[in-house]
């Protein structure tokens, strides 16, 4: 069944407040998994509403590992979301990737360490999702079309490696990386938010912002918070023009299967399932438990 199509944002911070959007109200939210990382700026975006949640939280507080995802997807879910542009600063890791491209991996390798809250299931109700490809073919698509369009030298395939963070990696880390897996990029967040946009039946997709050559390129210097940050600076008038494109290019509806990914995905018998777990689980999975 066709739904209407409403588009967040996951980045900085600053990514609302350039220059074509009009900021509408901010939405304090709160979720059954605590309260997300920053209240969500509802703005005016291309003639449509998109709402805009600053990742690691105002001034960037939370460390990766300490961002709540569960609670940032499921306030999304609140406000109606069905579209998750996620915008992340990323290490680049092949060398056909230079800092200020744009990537849009299509793979994700999961290299964190497990302390990171990756499910809405649990509390005595078991769910299994698809997650062959993490990111949604339907937003995708528009990412790389935004980027072209603005101008941006864009890779339109690629393995995103998440690591646990905050620390960067060791030169064995970063060198057993590319013999091994070949990525194109490497960060420290699309998990378990891709995970978590999967279960609440969001469209993910990621637009990568590279910035540096992490610490494996013998020519050029290792990863550095300045590096990244000025990399940063340079584009940010074109990261924030694809957000805009990004917003004007997705349909009005969308008939995309992930809007229902979790339909046949709960195990449990139902009137096993805890009342509590029925009740935090409603706004995600009421019309699959009855």
């Amino acid at each position: 069944m066709s739904q209407v199509v409403k588009l967040g944002v996951i980045g900085g911070s600053g990514v609302y407040q350039m220059a074509g959007i009009t900021p509408l109200r901010e939405h304090k939210i709160t979720t059954p998994f605590g309260a997300p990382s920053d209240p969500i700026v509802e703005a005016t975006v291309a003639g449509r509403s998109v709402y805009f949640l600053p990742r690691h939280g105002k001034g960037h507080r939370l460390t990766p590992s300490e961002v709540p995802y569960r609670a940032n997807i499921h306030a999304l879910k609140q406000l109606g979301v069905t579209h998750v542009l996620a915008v992340s600063a990323c290490g680049i890791m092949q060398e056909d990737i230079a800092p200020g491209d744009m990537v849009v991996p299509d793979q994700i390798f999961d290299r964190t360490k497990g302390n990171r809250p990756s499910t809405f299931f649990g509390d005595g109700v078991v769910g299994h999702v698809t997650f062959a490809d993490p990111f949604c073919p339907e937003m995708r698509g528009v990412i790389i079309e935004a980027a072209k369009h603005g101008g941006a030298r864009v890779h339109t395939t690629g393995t995103y490696v998440c690591m646990e963070g905050p620390q960067f990696s060791t030169r064995a880390e970063s060198q057993y990386y590319r013999k091994t897996l070949a990525p194109a990029v490497i960060g420290m967040t699309a998990i378990p938010e891709a995970k978590l946009a999967r279960e609440a039946e969001l469209c993910y997709g990621m637009l990568a912002l590279a910035t540096d050559y992490d610490c494996w390129h013998e020519t050029h210097a290792d990863v550095t918070v300045d590096m990244v940050l000025e990399v940063l600076r340079a584009n940010s008038e074109l990261a924030n023009r694809i957000v805009k494109t990004v917003a004007a290019l997705l349909p009005e509806t969308s008939n995309s299967p992930l809007l229902s990914a979790a339909k046949h995905a709960i195990m449990t018998q139902k009137d096993l399932i805890p009342v509590a777990t029925r009740e935090k689980l409603k706004l995600l999975y009421g019309k699959y438990l009855g």
